[in-house]
């Protein structure tokens, strides 16, 4: 059981981040139609390169659960490299042709959408794999339940407030996002390490 808990905060952050990379991809690609003439071809191009970070990625992150846990933790840094390359990409698009604040806002919502429906997606698994264990631990993983759920609340109304004041820059929803994302991040792994201690012998 270590061994799985472990598997599934790696597959839950992985999971998460192909999530945003997917929104990211359908929003800019529903907004292409609407750029002048001349941002087209530009826009296309780092499409596809976003298209190619996040098939890239994906495959990463395949070839790695399969090959299991030790080989899943030594590529965690190289895919939170790729993910780095992957925003600045982005980045590199709404600061060449995607200014419009229409055009951003939009791809910040399919973000914040992605992440509050990462927050969901972990909630569910750690409450369903936590329901499997009978142990004298239950209020532990009850509390990191429901710590998780708070967090989760905490980071979708952060990004809400942002949605409804209209940021005005990538830059600062950009900000908001990773700030999410790192909650996300704590709350995955303080879940699956609450997981793992329950499942433990001593436990």
């Amino acid at each position: 059981m270590p061994e799985q808990s472990t598997m599934h905060g790696y597959l839950n952050w992985a999971k998460q981040r192909i999530d945003e990379m997917d929104a990211t991809l359908a929003s800019l690609e529903g907004k292409v139609s609407q750029l002048k003439a001349d941002l087209k071809p530009k826009a296309d191009q780092l499409i596809d390169d976003l298209r190619k970070q996040r098939q890239e990625f994906g495959a990463q992150v395949e070839a790695q659960t399969r090959a299991g846990e030790a080989a899943a933790q030594t590529t965690k840094s190289q895919l939170e490299s790729r993910w780095s390359d992957f925003e600045a990409l982005v980045k590199g698009y709404f600061e060449t042709v995607g200014k419009q604040a229409e055009h951003q806002n939009a791809t910040f919502q399919a973000i914040a959408a992605a992440q509050a429906k990462a927050w969901r997606e972990v909630v569910d698994t750690f409450r369903n794999e936590a329901a499997k264990l009978a142990t004298a631990r239950r209020a532990d993983l009850d509390a990191a339940i429901k710590q998780m759920n708070s967090d989760a609340a905490e980071a979708e109304a952060r990004l809400q407030s942002l949605r409804q004041t209209g940021a005005d820059s990538w830059a600062t929803v950009s900000s908001a996002l990773a700030e999410s994302r790192k909650a996300f991040d704590r709350a995955n792994q303080e879940a699956w390490e609450a997981l793992k201690r329950a499942a433990s012998p001593k436990a």
